[in-house]
């Protein structure tokens, strides 16, 4: 995990990778809690059987559930030490640019492509890249708007 003293040190590193994060399993359990979340039971993700003679052989993680692990990918990613609390801004250009089949390890690659001043803090623009262990092409690629208070 990589460590930032300050926020407006961030300012300087636009352009740049902040961190990766840990690998995270998506394994059947975690699809089926998600669908169950989402009430998007759709048998690709949640018939193992069914989803073994689909397109890809075996079932796939929602789009939706590779997207919203971005929380837990950031936590093992990288801290700011003088940020006391940072919220969910929003999305741009989202992208699920391949499938995740059942028992993949994910991990996401974060780069800093913006750093606006706001009253309090900054909104950052950070670029993740989700990655599928043993796989070149990514699984999302989603540019997350958060805003940090210090």
């Amino acid at each position: 995990m990589r460590r930032y003293e300050r926020l407006a040190d961030l300012q300087s590193l636009v352009g740049e990778p902040l961190g990766d994060s840990d690998w995270l399993l998506v394994d059947q359990a975690r699809i089926d809690r998600f669908a169950e979340a989402t009430e998007d039971r759709q048998w690709i993700h949640v018939d193992p059987q069914r989803a073994a003679q689909g397109p890809f052989g075996a079932p796939i993680a929602h789009g939706f559930l590779t997207l919203s692990l971005l929380p837990v990918f950031f936590e093992s990613a990288y801290v700011i030490a003088d940020v006391h609390m940072a919220v969910n801004y929003g999305l741009d250009r989202v992208r699920f640019t391949a499938p995740v089949p059942v028992d993949s390890r994910l991990r996401a690659r974060f780069t800093l492509k913006r750093w606006e001043a706001i009253e309090g803090g900054a909104q950052l623009g950070i670029e993740a890249l989700v990655e599928r262990d043993g796989v070149a092409k990514p699984v999302c690629i989603a540019e997350s708007l958060i805003r940090c208070y210090t």
